[in-house]
């Protein structure tokens, strides 16, 4: 019943490289998650130019109207460059040094091709939501990015080490716990909850003793399993990665065996 209701729902595509989702129509309000660029979301209500959006992950927020293109999915069909670095640099012309880029997007921002590089070739040609064509390095994306294995997954994650903690975030310009835990499900083909208490309560996930606990089991963090308030991922030999704002604020790797992290741990989940 979700899926069809999504479905009837006006559809809009974000323009920015990543958009605040607020509580309420405001930007006083506080952050509850973000949309990146060239994501198609649902319009649920529209009020005084802003947008109650619904993101793929049936997450719900406000939006500036500013930020959107209301009107048909983008890079829903056909051939789609996903972003595989940090950032991509898009750019008006087969060039790195003609022009500034039009803009630059973040990690997992998906692009519908125009025409793909000759072997050897370094770009892609890509049109953007809004219709203007735009040229991005080979380098930067994946026409098909591949379903990594754990051992994969926590190698990968080690390129993320140093962004921002950002309460709210879901990309490589900055995540929250709950939001990196789920970019790293994603590039093992698994759709979590956004958030930590979801994500642990969640019937995709088995419960874990501690002294259990294996490569790639996620980690849940609050005053008690009822009450969690971070996650994290471990990484074996009592080492976890995770977004923090605990001494440096920001995806770092921390020891599970160090009493502020043994104090908080309250649950441990692995992927059924």
């Amino acid at each position: 019943m979700l899926a069809l209701f999504a479905a009837a729902l006006p559809t809009a595509v974000v323009l920015q490289p990543v958009a605040n989702m607020y509580s309420r129509p405001s930007t006083d309000a506080d952050v509850v998650s973000q949309a990146i660029y060239g994501a198609n979301v649902g319009i649920l209500e529209q009020k005084d130019g802003w947008a109650h959006i619904r993101t793929a992950d049936d997450y719900l927020g406000w939006t500036p109207l500013s930020a959107l293109l209301p009107g048909k999915p983008y890079a829903a069909g056909g051939r789609v460059a996903e972003v595989q670095s940090l950032f991509a640099h898009i750019y008006r012309e087969s060039s790195v040094t003609k022009h500034a880029p039009l803009i630059t997007v973040p990690f997992e921002s998906r692009l519908e091709v125009v025409a793909e590089p000759a072997e050897a070739a370094r770009w892609f040609q890509v049109r953007l939501p809004d219709d203007r064509g735009g040229w991005v390095q080979a380098g930067d994306v994946s026409i098909e990015p591949k379903r990594l294995t754990i051992a994969e997954t926590l190698e990968f994650s080690k390129r993320f080490l140093g962004l921002p903690y950002t309460w709210g975030g879901t990309s490589s310009y900055g995540y929250d716990c709950s939001g990196f835990s789920q970019m790293l499900g994603r590039r093992r083909g698994v759709t979590l909850p956004r958030d930590a208490q979801p994500q642990a309560e969640w019937s995709g996930v088995a419960a874990v003793d501690r002294q259990n606990l294996q490569p790639g089991d996620l980690l849940y963090f609050g005053a008690s399993e009822k009450k969690i308030t971070h996650t994290g991922i471990y990484m074996g030999d009592g080492k976890f990665i995770n977004a923090t704002t605990h001494l440096t604020p920001m995806v770092r790797i921390d020891d599970l065996n160090d009493a502020y992290w043994t104090k908080l741990l309250v649950a441990a989940r692995r992927l059924k």
